[in-house]
């Protein structure tokens, strides 16, 4: 089933929010940091890890609910603490109320401060792919914060990726599954196209030297500044925010000129684990309840290619959501902001069963 929702004023600018650091949100505790360390991790690809660190967030107390959410591309867990997002979602009366749920926000695996090229082994670092995310994630939460079993997961953009294939690989794992600006098919099409842009992009940068620079290679930011540009912010609202060449120029000039503290081998790695990804294989093994939550301007899934309407029903209990587009809304960004989806959320975590323990 696809529903609607009618679109609430947005702020615009969603991709510097989402690339800043974003400040705590009222209203929810502070959450705790921690890292752990998984022995002779083996990736997907063969390789193994002598010490693969992983970093994590929570809110909440142990004894809470436990929920699980997973972060986009480039970003990190601390991400999700942003006004638009954890400020709709951990505090008091809200949907994951923090007095009531255990949150829990891993960096994944080249993300954040858990392990990644830029800590040292540079182009050394083994290839990671979605699959290798998941698993270190569920190994996180299962043997380093002893839960045995989660109320939910929810992931945005790429943390949605990641769970179309926790919710098959671990389905007893979860109630409730929430992939958000995402596609249940392999990474294809123009989203696959503009991704490996960047990675080429990096890569045939004299100035990346195999991984070896010493200075970090222009190239990362251009072709950064470019793939947001190309999929994400809306058409509308970008178009409302440069109807002239000139406001156009002014708005491309501060996103070249803006800091980039990004590591180049750091974005090639995060872009490229997306290569393989792709869970259409295993849809009928989800047995949680789905909710996928898209917008309807969402450069990198657009719902005109029916992606979605072919594969939720191969599931046993799942609908979309789709969020109309606007000059309010923010394209690929749009469904980072929780409160266009917060009472939806309500009602399922509301209206679906909970083992008995």
């Amino acid at each position: 089933m696809t529903s609607s929702l009618t679109p609430a004023r947005l702020l615009l600018g969603t991709v510097l929010a989402l690339a800043a650091l974003p400040l705590l949100a009222a209203g929810f505790p502070a959450p705790a940091e921690g890292d752990w360390t998984l022995r002779d991790f083996r990736f997907r690809s063969g390789a193994v890890l002598p010490e693969l660190k992983l970093h994590y967030r929570t809110i909440g107390t142990p004894t809470g609910i436990p929920v699980l959410l997973l972060h986009g591309t480039t970003q990190s867990g601390a991400s999700l603490l942003a006004p638009q997002f954890g400020g709709e979602l951990f505090g008091p009366g809200q949907p994951l109320d923090a007095s009531r749920y255990y949150v829990i926000l891993p960096d994944a695996i080249g993300h954040g401060k858990s392990s990644k090229p830029s800590d040292g082994l540079r182009a050394g670092f083994p290839r990671y792919s979605t699959e290798d995310m998941v698993d270190a994630q569920h190994r996180l939460v299962t043997e380093h914060l002893g839960v045995a079993h989660l109320r939910m997961v929810l992931g945005y953009s790429m943390g949605g990726m990641e769970t179309w294939i926790y919710a098959q690989k671990y389905p007893a794992m979860m109630d409730i599954a929430v992939p958000m600006a995402s596609l249940p098919s392999a990474m294809a099409g123009r989203n696959w196209m503009l991704r490996r842009l960047i990675i080429d992009t990096i890569r045939t940068d004299p100035a990346w030297m195999n991984g070896n620079y010493t200075t970090q290679p222009r190239s990362a930011q251009s072709a950064s500044v470019f793939f947001a540009l190309a999929t994400n912010g809306g058409s509308q609202a970008l178009q409302k925010a440069a109807p002239t060449r000139a406001k156009a120029d002014a708005l491309l000039d501060a996103r070249l000129a803006a800091p980039f503290p990004a590591d180049a081998n750091d974005v090639l790695y995060q872009w490229e684990s997306s290569g393989d990804y792709d869970p259409s294989a295993g849809l009928e093994r989800i047995t949680a309840s789905l909710l996928a939550i898209n917008s309807a301007d969402d450069e990198r899934n657009p719902p005109e290619l029916g992606i979605m309407e072919s594969a939720l029903p191969r599931i046993k209990n799942a609908r979309m959501l789709l969020i109309p587009g606007s000059e309010l809304t923010a394209g690929h960004g749009t469904a980072f902001q929780a409160k266009l989806w917060k009472e939806s959320l309500a009602a399922l975590l509301e209206q679906t069963p909970q083992p008995i323990k």
